[in-house]
């Protein structure tokens, strides 16, 4: 029996793991001991059972990490992450995606010689202005088994000279929980909820501190709700920090006297991905939801100058765009008028990539 850890920190990266239990268990009985470690690098009280009921996954061992610089965190999740790996001396320990604790369980790994798995490998922004890319490099330097979602992952890293041996395409693990609850995510009641119609609305999700941490910033996301659509809702789950810097700015009015915009709190993974399955379209800054959207053949706007994830733009129903008011309204009536491009799913996101994690370990030589 092969002993895996999984180690995760936020939600997003929760989401790329829940299968796999299930999984092991239906396909590979008495083959797999999983178990699976949260740091807390992001944790909401208010959110967790219901985030981890819906999932049906409960983490074994929670770090709760405290919030802090992100060298504070690595650091505590090392020392911390040391002790379960001491303890339950697992034969292989993988990390999904890219974020401090995915660097500080990789680096943890290394640092005690034990094989390490990367979901997600070589995914590139080719922006090393943005810590996620820092985080991405290091971590497949010293990844042992590369499971990778998409072509661009492949060509990436053996650019970078790694073995082709060590690179596995699997598909993408984050849509196999997307087909799991698909009846679940359908059934949620949220267009009644927020009084909205099915395909007439638009989802706009935008978190990253260029936009939401400044006046300026602020002031030009304003100006974009403002000129979308009239007759078109705008919906827009916010994050806390948001919130306030919307206040600190002084901009809490005029946000507020936007008729057609619905600020919502943050909402569970059920709720956010029906938001998603019934829109028009989604506005974001996020690099899941273009995977996401991408599945589901929505029309998905990416406001950012790069995305590691180019088969969603390449193959799917994503466009990339700079934050440039005249030529996000140029592409919304694009979607509005049924000129968009349709999108195709990429290859291997069929709902099975977990399955093909789990056979490439079992056929692995780890010792």
């Amino acid at each position: 029996m092969k002993r895996l850890l999984l180690v995760v920190g936020t939600r997003p990266n929760y989401i790329k793991v829940t299968q796999f239990k299930k999984v092991a268990d239906k396909q590979f009985p008495n083959q797999f001991d999983i178990k699976i470690v949260h740091t807390g690098q992001h944790f909401d009280k208010s959110m967790a059972d219901v985030f981890f009921q819906q999932l049906d996954i409960w983490p074994d061992f929670f770090l709760n990490i405290k919030p802090a610089s992100a060298n504070s965190q690595v650091g505590e999740i090392m020392m911390t992450l040391e002790k379960i790996i001491e303890s339950f001396q697992p034969d292989l320990v993988v990390v999904p995606g890219d974020v401090n604790s995915t660097l500080a369980a990789a680096l943890t790994t290394y640092k005690m010689g034990i094989k390490l798995g990367h979901l997600e490998s070589g995914l590139r922004s080719f922006d090393r202005s943005m810590p996620e890319e820092i985080n991405r490099i290091l971590v497949d330097e010293i990844t042992d088994y590369y499971f990778v979602t998409e072509q661009s992952g492949i060509d990436n890293l053996i650019k970078e000279g790694k073995s082709k041996d060590q690179i596995h395409f699997v598909g993408n693990t984050m849509i196999d929980t997307l087909f799991a609850f698909e009846k679940d995510i359908i059934n949620q009641n949220l267009l009644s909820k927020y009084n909205l119609e099915k395909r007439q609305y638009i989802l706009m999700t935008i978190h990253r501190p260029a936009t939401v941490d400044n006046k300026e910033g602020l002031e030009a996301l304003l100006s974009l709700i403002k000129s979308l659509p009239s007759n078109r809702k705008v919906i827009f789950p916010m994050h806390p920090r948001t919130l306030k810097n919307i206040k600190t700015n002084g901009l809490e009015k005029a946000f507020g006297n936007i008729d057609n915009l619905i600020i919502a709190a943050p909402m569970d993974y059920f709720s956010f991905q029906n938001l998603i399955h019934n829109s028009a379209m989604v506005l974001t800054d996020s690099g899941g939801i273009q995977e996401e959207t991408t599945y589901k053949q929505i029309p998905c706007l990416t406001l950012r100058p790069n995305t590691e994830r180019p088969s969603t733009i390449e193959i799917g129903s994503n466009t990339l765009l700079n934050f440039d008011q005249d030529n996000i309204l140029q592409v919304v009536e694009k979607v509005i008028s049924g000129h968009y491009k349709q999108g195709e799913i990429p290859q291997l996101w069929d709902g099975k990539a977990t399955e093909r994690v789990l056979k490439v370990i079992l056929e692995a030589n780890l010792n």
